[in-house]
C-alpha cells in the first residue's frame, strides 16, 4: 500500500494541534484552552437569515465566485474598515473558509521551487499548503524581544532570487502579535524593492485591542501585489458555516477561481446568505464579542503576572503565548504534564513552528469561569515545578 500513496503527502506531518488533542478526547475533567474557536454562538439574526434561506429553498449552487450581493458587501466592508476599494466582479472570491483561500491562493501563484517566506510561530496550514502547491517554505523565526512582529531587516535577510511571496499572518495565531501601521510601511518598502507578492491573512482583523487594525493593502502600491485573506469564522463566531474570502488583483482571482471551480464549485449557499446579514448588521455583535475577549485577555495577563509567568502582552486574536523556558522542559513535555497532572489542555508552541519552542499557546475563547479554574490549576502546577 505504501507504494500506492503520494510521497509528498506522506512526508507532511500531521497537525501538532490535532495530535495533542487526541489525548484530550480520552480524558475526563479537562479544562481545554486549546481550540481556536469562539465560545459564542453565531448571533441569532445571522442564524435566522440562514434558516430563512433554507426555508425559501435557496439551496442551489451559486456562481463559482459567490453570490453577487455577498461579494458587494465584502467590498463595502473593506472600504468602510480600510478605506480600500475592490471590484466585486473581478477582485473577490468567496471560499470555503479562509483555509481554502490560503490553499488556492498559493496554488495560483507558485511555480515549482518558488520560495514562500513564512514567519513563525504561525498558523499550521501555511507550510503544508506551500508544499502541496509545489513551493518551498522558508521559515523566518519571529522573536519574543520584538513582540513577535516581523521586521523589515529580518525580511530582507530571508529574501532570495527565488522568493515569490511573503505570508503576513497578523493579528497572529498563536502569539496574538499585531503589526502597527509603521511596521507595515517598512515591510511595504522591502516588498516593492524586491518585487514580490504578499498573502495577508487577516482572519482576526476585528480582534485588535490596541487602536484599529491596519492592513498592508492600505499602503500605496500594496493592493496591487497582495492576496488579502479574511472570513467569518472568528469575527462573527461562524466557524461551522465554513465561509471565507480572498481579494486580489483580477489576474490572480481569475486563476484562484479556476482552481475553486474544479475542486469546490462554490461555497455553501446558505452560509453565503447568512454572511450577507453578518456584514450588513453584525457590527454590534463583533463589538460585544471583542469587549468580552479583551476582558479575558486582561484577566490572563494579570494572572500570569501574579504567578510570575513571563508573557509579552498580545494585542490581537484570542491567544496568549506565555514563556515556559524557566522550567527546563520542551513545550510538548510541559503541555503533556500539565494535561496529565492538572487536567488543563493547552497547545505546545512547537505546533506552530520550531521558533515556538519554550512557549505555550493558551486560547481565551472560553468563559471567565473556565479560565479562572485553569489558571488556578496552572499556578498549582508551576508552583510544584519551582520547588
Amino acid at each position: 500500500m505504501r507504494n500506492m500513496l503520494s510521497d509528498k503527502i506522506i512526508n507532511i506531518k500531521p497537525s501538532g494541534i490535532r495530535k495533542f488533542f487526541d489525548l484530550v478526547s480520552e480524558m475526563d475533567d479537562v479544562i481545554s484552552l486549546g481550540v481556536g474557536e469562539p465560545d459564542f454562538e453565531t448571533p441569532w439574526h445571522i442564524r435566522d437569515e440562514g434558516i430563512y434561506a433554507f426555508e425559501k429553498g435557496k439551496t442551489f449552487y451559486t456562481s463559482n465566485s459567490g453570490l453577487k450581493d455577498l461579494r458587494q458587501e465584502i467590498c463595502n466592508y473593506l472600504n468602510r474598515k480600510l478605506g480600500v476599494k475592490y471590484d466585486s466582479q473581478n477582485e473577490v472570491l468567496v471560499t470555503v473558509g479562509g483555509s481554502e483561500a490560503i490553499d488556492i491562493g498559493l496554488r495560483a501563484v507558485l511555480n515549482p521551487d518558488d520560495e514562500v517566506i513564512i514567519p513563525q510561530p504561525s498558523y499550521v496550514s501555511y507550510e503544508p499548503c506551500t508544499v502541496l502547491a509545489g513551493g518551498k517554505p522558508v521559515t523566518l523565526n519571529l522573536k519574543a524581544e520584538n513582540d513577535f512582529r516581523l521586521t523589515a531587516d529580518d525580511l530582507k535577510k530571508a529574501i532570495t532570487d527565488k522568493t515569490k511571496i511573503l505570508i503576513l499572518p497578523f493579528p497572529n495565531n498563536p502569539t496574538g502579535a499585531i503589526m502597527e501601521e509603521n511596521d507595515l510601511k517598512e515591510i511595504a518598502k522591502v516588498i516593492i524593492e524586491k518585487d514580490i507578492l504578499i498573502m495577508s491573512d487577516e482572519i482576526y482583523s476585528e480582534l485588535t485591542y490596541k487602536g484599529e487594525h491596519h492592513s498592508i493593502v492600505e499602503i500605496d502600491g500594496m493592493k496591487e501585489r497582495t492576496i488579502l485573506i479574511n472570513g467569518f469564522s472568528k469575527s462573527y463566531a461562524m466557524t461551522g458555516w465554513r465561509l471565507g474570502y480572498a481579494c486580489a488583483p483580477k489576474e490572480i482571482i481569475k486563476q484562484m477561481t479556476k482552481i475553486h471551480q474544479y475542486t469546490i464549485m462554490c461555497a455553501p449557499t446558505i452560509s453565503q446568505y447568512a454572511a450577507i446579514e453578518a456584514l450588513r448588521n453584525g457590527d454590534e455583535d463583533v463589538k460585544m464579542m471583542k469587549e468580552s475577549y479583551n476582558q479575558r485577555r486582561r484577566y490572563l495577563m494579570k494572572a500570569f503576572e501574579e504567578m510570575g509567568l513571563k508573557c509579552f502582552e498580545p494585542y490581537g486574536a484570542f491567544y496568549v503565548f506565555p514563556c515556559i523556558k524557566e522550567f527546563g522542559m520542551t513545550s510538548e513535555e510541559f503541555a503533556t504534564r500539565l494535561l496529565q497532572e492538572e487536567r488543563v489542555a493547552a497547545v505546545p508552541g512547537t505546533a506552530f513552528g520550531l521558533s515556538g519552542e519554550g512557549f505555550l499557546r493558551i486560547s481565551y475563547a472560553y468563559s471567565i469561569h473556565n479560565l479562572k479554574i485553569a489558571m488556578e490549576r496552572l499556578n498549582r502546577f508551576i508552583t510544584k515545578l519551582r520547588r
